[in-house]
């Protein structure tokens, strides 16, 4: 079966591919609409998650099409990902810039916390505008190994180094010794880890920027790629993230709260460019059941 639906979907990549990156990009918008009126479990899902999060200062008629343009912008961005794959630094340079990159300079070890803004596979270009720098990042490998291969075919052109999170942890932690790696994790999905206020609202969050931050004695940043126009792009490097205080290490849970906020304000500059559809705030199970008297 994987057989069978690996290479419908490799003539796919390579019919998008083959086409202008503006075209694929209104073909993505087009097919982002089309899920939006397929998809009610999703549909309702984004909803929901702006309603929450905005439902005291937005109408209902707006929140509606926030989330239709969200799903217009996933579509975007998911078709334009694989048009930019295979595009070369110098295609790619007028559809994409970087804002803030002198705060890197000279090349050191970074942690950059990223989450699912615009086209995020985007950010494993940085290294190609800032010379010096190795771009790493951690991945969970599919269930279905032949789309996993495809994926990874993908991705791996841009030249940053993949790791899968349950597999190559001693790889990973030989690659965090060299100068000039900058590694991103995704920090915007519901992970077990710390409990805190996301928008005020209960939910999740990883603590693996500010471990890794901690640990291997690394700069820790986010980074937001936010939609500037149609098949355009500008990733953006807050400001550092303070990893210690008064010479000792900050607790992970203080680290992870400012970039929680961070995220946050990224969000609010442009609702439309996160990924709503992803169930964000998540119950907390384990208090529930102590709750239960479970």
């Amino acid at each position: 079966m994987d057989t069978l639906l690996y290479w419908p979907a490799r003539a796919l990549v390579a019919l998008l591919q083959a086409l202008p990156l503006s075209l694929v990009a209104r073909l993505g918008r087009a097919g982002g609409g089309l899920v939006w009126w397929l998809d009610a479990r999703h549909r309702r899902v984004a909803l929901n998650n702006l309603t929450m999060c905005f439902g005291n200062e937005k109408p209902p008629e707006e929140i509606r099409a926030l989330a239709r343009e969200n799903f217009r912008r996933i579509g975007e961005n998911f078709a334009s990902a694989v048009k930019t794959a295979a595009m070369t630094f110098d295609e790619l340079r007028p559809h994409l810039e970087f804002a803030n990159t002198e705060r890197l300079q000279p090349p050191r070890r970074i942690v950059a916390a990223i989450g699912h803004f615009g086209n995020f596979e985007l950010y494993a270009r940085f290294h190609q505008f800032a010379p010096g720098y190795q771009c790493a990042t951690t991945y969970r490998a599919l269930k279905h190994p032949a789309f996993n291969q495809l994926f990874q075919e993908l991705r791996e052109r841009s030249g940053c180094l993949y790791f899968e999170r349950r597999t190559d942890g001693p790889l990973l932690r030989t690659a965090m010794a060299r100068p000039g790696i900058i590694l991103g994790l995704l920090a915007d999905q519901s992970t077990p880890g710390l409990r805190g206020p996301f928008f005020g609202l209960d939910c999740s969050t990883t603590l693996a920027p500010a471990v890794f931050a901690l640990r291997y004695h690394c700069e820790l940043y986010t980074a937001f790629c936010f939609r500037v126009g149609l098949a355009r792009w500008r990733i953006e490097l807050s400001e550092e993230v303070p990893t210690h205080e008064y010479g000792r290490p900050r607790p992970s849970e203080d680290i992870m709260g400012d970039v929680n906020r961070s995220f946050e304000a990224a969000v609010r500059r442009d609702p439309a460019n996160w990924f709503w559809v992803h169930r964000r705030w998540k119950p907390d199970k384990a208090k529930a059941k102590m709750e239960n008297g479970g």
